[in-house]
């Protein structure tokens, strides 16, 4: 299955991040060349990994469909491109992301937006049949269809502006080394990322969620509670960073 190549291809190319980078400690902005590439490689491997296990769930009837196929090829364009060009910029040590120096840079980084929405509308289609699947218990289902749609629309908004406004952060991030370990999250200034990354993992929350009610028998009420409170946590981190206020303030 295309899910399953693509999960264990994003593993691949982890590992080869992380270990080229042991050889090329070049930095950009203080942060090594090669810690972009290894970050999407973790987010591709997540999702890939998500959708991966929703298809095999499903019903054979559901599992065998052209569309659902059809999205996993998809993804993989995408994540070839997306990759190729992270690749790219990190070995001539030059930003993949907010880079318009260029008409060449400019259209990429506007290609590389395209590619992102594709990769978080994608799930909605494989969701769309999850939904109705005699597979997944009430809550699973539910939690697979909600997930999804939280991840795009608040991914949409939040990452949309991000993009537009030309940097992660809200306020000019004066200390380069006050910001959260492993993350990268400013603690000096607004950061977007914190919002981000809760809008991008909402498919794998909710869903998460979901399947604990069904197995727990806690009923679909449950859900609801626990998506209500992550879409207003990631509405509230987006309105805090907006506001100029770090997640953490050390």
């Amino acid at each position: 299955m295309i899910l399953v190549q693509l999960t264990i291809l994003s593993a691949l190319v982890l590992l080869a991040t992380l270990t080229w980078g042991q050889f090329d400690q070049r930095t950009l902005d203080g942060v090594g060349v090669w810690v972009k590439p290894a970050k999407f490689s973790v987010s591709f491997l997540v999702h890939f990994a998500t959708l991966a296990i929703i298809v095999n769930l499903m019903s054979p009837e559901n599992k065998k469909l052209r569309i659902v196929a059809g999205v996993g090829w998809l993804l993989a364009v995408v994540f070839v491109a997306e990759m190729t060009y992270l690749f790219f910029q990190a070995a001539q040590g030059q930003h993949s992301h907010f880079n318009e120096t260029t008409a060449f840079h400019s259209a990429m980084y506007s290609l590389m937006g395209v590619g992102a929405v594709v990769l978080i509308a994608l799930p909605v289609v494989i969701a769309w049949y999850a939904q109705g699947d005699i597979a997944f218990g009430p809550a699973t289902q539910s939690g697979i269809w909600w997930g999804a749609i939280l991840s795009f629309f608040l991914t949409v908004i939040i990452g949309g502006y991000l993009g537009g406004n030309g940097s992660h952060f809200i306020g000019a991030q004066s200390n380069p080394e006050r910001v959260l370990p492993i993350f990268g999250w400013s603690t000096e200034v607004g950061d977007l990322r914190p919002a981000h990354f809760l809008s991008l993992h909402a498919l794998q929350f909710l869903p998460l969620i979901g399947l604990w009610a069904d197995r727990a028998d806690k009923g679909i009420t449950i859900l609801w509670i626990a998506g209500f409170i992550y879409l207003a946590l990631t509405v509230a981190l987006f309105v805090q960073a907006l506001f100029g206020q770090p997640l953490i303030n050390i």
